[in-house]
């Protein structure tokens, strides 16, 4: 913490030598005490101050402890303060039960243990401090963000070309796929927070948590520090050489669809230095088709007529063919209809005979295979984030949010076919225990192994997704329950046999599942349904001494 970013904790007791005690006990933390006697005082500073703790006792006149912490947690300034009542009541249940239901985090009783109090609030200045920390990280990344957003529109406003707004779709593309890569750590380090509120109360872990929040701030540092960095130069155009550049480089096989000798000639003239430019030749649209399906080239320089039809023609043939050679139409004629009608239905460039020169052609030639490999990247990145969107990282099968879709389009099916269908849960026995053992990257690798076990039991026309944590679900499409179990004993056995490795200390895990089916369940409509008769079966199976397998009644 820096100066100018003191830690506030709110001390409230009627009984000025209890204020005075507990000043004088966390003078070593590093902390600015702010006392109030009564409980709205305590309200009345909390409007004031931001607090990292509030140490309140309980039995005051006016309005006691419970009180004033129920009005705390009603106001949205102060609702996520933690409490530690300090109290000399009884230690019954009851009294405790009334402390949490009116929001308290712990308790501490009269009279105090310096090292316990001592150890409890530095808990919750970590806390704090943790907090602090990452709403300085969102506060950066909302800053690099609007700067990301300030250059995009400025580049935009700067941009007239049409190959540079396809280089900035590119870019800002590549920027959304580096903001997904945030959600994972983020949603970790939010998580993580949740398990330290939760675990205060065993001191053996804070650490663990710490130290996981700690990485995945890291995380996020380095992946804001790759959005900051991405440029122009993320895409290399490709280039024509002139003849007194090194001809070491990748050839450029061009294609020129020209009947007529002379034109073509006028063309090879033209291109003739450029010494890593290969030119062929056809003379109609069939021919050129024929070639570009059986020894692609990397551009097409085609006439606007041919004897078989027109340029605009041989685009639309090369898109029923799924051909993505870029073309840049060549006329005899400068006709800006002509150049809107070829360039809107798909051509990279258009030039006229009569302004066919050495520079045209390679900025035409160069700019072509640029806005190419940017829509090539564009399609690439697209795909990645979508993968993204439906996968989960770890174990590499289909996310929860693909698997309800999936089920959806299977009952769906089903139903049209009247063929039946399973859904299997599946939850990893003890599985914290590999956690807590071995760490939680032992765990990882172990769901990740899992995940890829499964992945390789089913059959293609099945489905496997991780449901969350250590649960699964595959759908088993034309399969009724009892062919679903064998399938699935099969599995189980298969896995109680498997030894894992992590750190070259074995290992092994063991499955309980639950399976449910249409037929089972009169040939229900609804996923949801399915869903939870598969789980009441899985919650069965755990019961019942887990590593097992139980059908839906």
């Amino acid at each position: 913490m820096t100066q100018t970013e003191p830690v506030h904790i709110l001390l409230v007791d009627d009984k000025p030598a209890n204020l005075l005690a507990l000043e004088s006990l966390l003078e070593s933390t590093e902390v600015i005490t702010i006392k109030a006697a009564t409980g709205n005082e305590a309200l009345g500073m909390l409007l004031e101050y931001d607090f990292a703790l509030v140490l309140l006792d309980v039995q005051m006149p006016d309005m006691d402890g419970f009180e004033t912490a129920e009005l705390m947690r009603s106001n949205e300034r102060t609702r996520n303060i933690p409490i530690i009542f300090v109290t000399a009541i009884s230690k019954e249940k009851q009294h405790i039960f009334k402390g949490y239901e009116s929001g308290a985090v712990d308790y501490l009783f009269k009279p105090l243990d310096p090292h316990i109090l001592i150890s409890k609030v530095k808990v919750f200045l970590d806390i704090y401090r943790q907090r602090l920390l990452i709403e300085k990280t969102n506060h950066k990344l909302e800053a690099t963000v609007a700067k990301l957003k300030q250059a995009n529109r400025k580049i935009l406003d700067q941009q007239k070309a049409v190959i540079e707004e396809e280089r900035l779709k590119v870019l800002l593309q590549m920027a959304g796929a580096t903001a997904h890569e945030l959600n994972q750590p983020l949603t970790g380090l939010l998580g993580t927070i949740e398990l330290l509120q939760m675990d205060q109360k065993t001191p053996d872990k804070l650490d663990a948590h710490i130290a996981r929040i700690a990485e995945a701030g890291r995380r996020i540092a380095s992946i804001v520090k790759k959005i900051q960095i991405i440029q122009h130069t993320d895409i290399q155009p490709c280039k024509i050489t002139a003849e007194d550049t090194s001809a070491d480089g990748p050839l450029l096989r061009t294609l020129s669809i020209e009947d007529s000798d002379s034109d073509y000639h006028l063309i090879e003239s033209v291109v003739k230095t450029f010494v890593n430019l290969i030119l062929l030749r056809t003379k109609t649209i069939a021919e050129g088709l024929y070639l570009l399906k059986n020894d692609p080239v990397d551009l097409v320089l085609v006439d606007f007529f041919l004897p078989d039809g027109t340029g605009m023609d041989l685009m639309r043939k090369m898109d029923a063919e799924s051909i993505e050679t870029p073309v840049i139409v060549i006329t005899g004629k400068g006709d800006e209809m002509i150049a809107t009608q070829v360039i809107q239905a798909g051509a990279f460039d258009y030039l006229p005979k009569d302004q066919l020169s050495e520079k045209n052609l390679s900025q035409a030639i160069n700019n072509a295979l640029t806005k190419s490999q940017l829509k090539k990247e564009s399609r690439k990145i697209m795909h990645i984030m979508a993968e993204m969107s439906i996968r989960d990282v770890l174990t590499g099968l289909y996310n929860r949010r693909y698997f309800y879709e999936s089920l959806e389009r299977e009952i769906s099916r089903a139903g049209r076919t009247r063929s039946d269908m399973a859904l299997c849960m599946m939850d990893l026995d003890h599985f914290k225990n590999i956690n807590d053992a071995m760490g939680h990257p032992a765990g990882d690798m172990a769901l990740a192994e899992f995940g890829s076990m499964l992945n390789e039991w089913i059959r293609q026309s099945d489905l496997a997704c991780r449901y969350g944590g250590e649960e699964f679900a595959v759908i088993l499409s034309d399969t009724d329950i009892h062919k679903a179990v064998g399938v699935c004993e099969r599995f189980r056995e298969t896995l109680n046999q498997r030894i894992f490795y992590y750190n070259q200390k074995p290992f092994q895990i063991s499955v309980s599942i639950g399976i449910s089916s249409l037929a089972v369940l009169s040939y229900t409509t609804s996923g949801e349904t399915l869903v939870r008769a598969a789980d009441e079966a899985l919650y069965r199976a755990k019961n019942l001494g887990r590593n097992r397998i139980i059908m839906y009644q």
